[in-house]
């Protein structure tokens, strides 16, 4: 009886194990012990690297009773890439834009090429199609061309995962909303303008309850949200959070892709005119999978509670 339940399990490959590679790791070791087998693609350098981090990585991985496959999505043909793919039921990619131009679609071609069951692309971000060809940040072009590749085709299911931005990413000071030495919020368009965030230990947990869930999840975008807020509510929580007063400034999209047109290959300015546009960065958490299902996700202001000090 025991040898017929390990035939069901569903193989699962999980593409790199950076940040949100590891949280998806995590989510699915927590939850799927019976139902799958968990695998993740990494690169020779990695598994061989001296690094104490990435050793420490390769330990986490060997404890959560994952085991490694190794590739490299960089170096790697198509048709190299789908031999690999091919012995999986379920391949989910963490591989993200730091892979390169090209590597999305890539990614997806070797999916589709290995007739693989179910894909889930590295979509974990905006809503690509609200925000359409031609944005300021051109990186995202190529996600559209990826979901052309999946839906143009019915042998491969797909699954895209709108995640927003990473929760830690709003408060960044590379990304230049919160400044916190200056007491100021740098609201993108408008105070009014929404954005959603989740963090990647929530993405983690979501992306394995959405891969396992029953009925099967296919050929749809599902969205998540640890939060939606404006820019004004993120002043809010942080004058509440750091008890002292912040200044609100307000970035005109006008203003900002000014400021891109002065260094039109930065792309953090990019991705401050997408943001500030509004369109495909922010949905309702009502209509998320976490809010239809009654998931429990960390707020921005749970977040900044938990890694902003007073001061």
């Amino acid at each position: 009886m025991q040898a017929a339940n390990s035939n069901v399990k569903q193989r699962i490959l999980v593409l790199g194990a950076g940040e949100l590679g590891l949280a998806v790791l995590r989510g699915l070791a927590a939850r799927s012990t019976e139902s799958a087998s968990i695998t993740v693609l990494l690169r020779q350098a990695t598994v061989q690297s001296s690094s104490m981090e990435k050793q420490q990585e390769i330990d986490v991985i060997r404890t959560l009773g994952i085991a490694i496959e190794v590739a490299d999505v960089t170096d790697a043909s198509v048709e190299e890439l789908a031999a690999v793919l091919r012995r999986f039921d379920t391949v989910i990619s963490c591989v993200g834009f730091a892979a390169g131009r090209g590597t999305q679609r890539k990614l997806t071609e070797a999916a589709l090429t290995s007739g693989v069951k179910r894909y889930i692309p590295w979509q974990f971000g905006v809503d690509y199609d609200r925000i359409g060809r031609g944005s300021p940040q051109d990186l995202f072009d190529e996600q559209l061309d990826v979901r052309d590749l999946l839906r143009a085709q019915s042998r491969t299911e797909w699954v895209i995962i709108s995640t927003g931005m990473f929760t830690s990413f709003l408060f960044d000071p590379a990304f230049g909303v919160v400044d916190l030495p200056a007491g100021q919020v740098n609201a993108l368009g408008s105070l009014e303008t929404k954005v959603t965030v989740t963090t990647p230990e929530d993405i983690g947990t979501l992306t394995a309850a959405i891969v396992l869930h029953s009925p099967r999840v296919i050929n749809q975008v599902v969205y998540t949200a640890g939060d939606t807020l404006t820019y004004g509510d993120l002043a809010d929580l942080l004058e509440r959070v750091i008890g002292r007063k912040i200044e609100r400034r307000e970035l005109s999209v006008q203003r900002l892709q000014a400021d891109l047109e002065e260094m039109s290959d930065d792309n953090l300015r990019k991705y401050r005119a997408v943001f500030a546009m509004g369109r495909g960065v922010a949905w309702d958490v009502a209509r998320t999978f976490n809010g239809i299902h009654g998931l429990p996700v960390t707020s921005a202001e749970q977040w900044a509670r938990s890694n902003l000090s007073r001061s």
